[in-house]
């Protein structure tokens, strides 16, 4: 996956509590043999009308918010099933972060193990963030993953927090498998020093006893 270091980029604000998976990527379209192709189906029902038209009052149809990479939610974003699409989905958009009070934990971890940052900041901030990104044409935020800040071209700055395990995947672009495997051949090394010994069994005797 693409690795994460500093990225800036244009913000939209998705201003809903709860969006689930299923309306990030509705069921029917779970058949996709590869993760391409679910950028076009991301909150499927809120971004078409019938006959796949574009829905103008969607945000992220509005003219001003074309080519956003930087999306800002509200609690519990990415609830509900599972599925690993809707991560997909958002990478496939060409979402690189997303800004929230809270996320639900396998869609995070989801996040991560695609390229994708989730910001977890205060409900405060995420207000003052909204406002904004709602009050400004083309409002940018510039966020340093090695530094975690994110900051904006009005003089505002953020700190964030983010665990270092996840921190390093996103920065090295490896998912859990990747990142463990950079340590192959201390793991072999272990392996091997930990192998139990053969046990050891008496021969067995199988001659006839003889005859009397």
């Amino acid at each position: 996956m693409q690795p994460f270091t500093t990225h800036s980029g244009l913000v939209v604000p998705l201003d809903r509590v709860n969006v689930d998976t299923d309306q990030m990527v509705p069921k029917q379209f779970l058949k996709f043999l590869t993760r391409e192709g679910y950028g076009r189906v991301l909150f499927y029902d809120w971004r078409y009308l019938p006959g796949e038209r574009p829905n103008p009052d969607f945000v992220l149809n509005q003219p001003r918010y074309q080519g956003a990479s930087i999306m800002l939610t509200r609690r519990n974003f990415g609830c509900g099933s599972s599925r690993e699409h809707a991560a997909w989905g958002v990478a496939d958009y060409g979402l690189r972060a997303i800004i929230g009070p809270s996320f639900a934990d396998i869609f995070f971890k989801n996040c991560a193990s695609n390229g994708i940052l989730a910001i977890v900041l205060p409900d405060e901030q995420v207000d003052d963030l909204f406002r904004r990104a709602e009050s400004t044409p083309g409002y940018k935020l510039h966020i340093d993953l090695p530094n975690q800040t994110l900051r904006d071209d009005q003089g505002l700055e953020l700190k964030f927090e983010i665990d270092e395990f996840r921190k390093q995947m996103l920065i090295k672009g490896l998912d859990e498998i990747g990142l463990t495997l950079e340590n192959e051949v201390e793991i072999s090394a272990y392996e091997k020093s930990h192998q139990p010994e053969p046990e050891q069994h008496a021969p067995v005797d199988f001659s006839f006893p003889a005859a009397s």
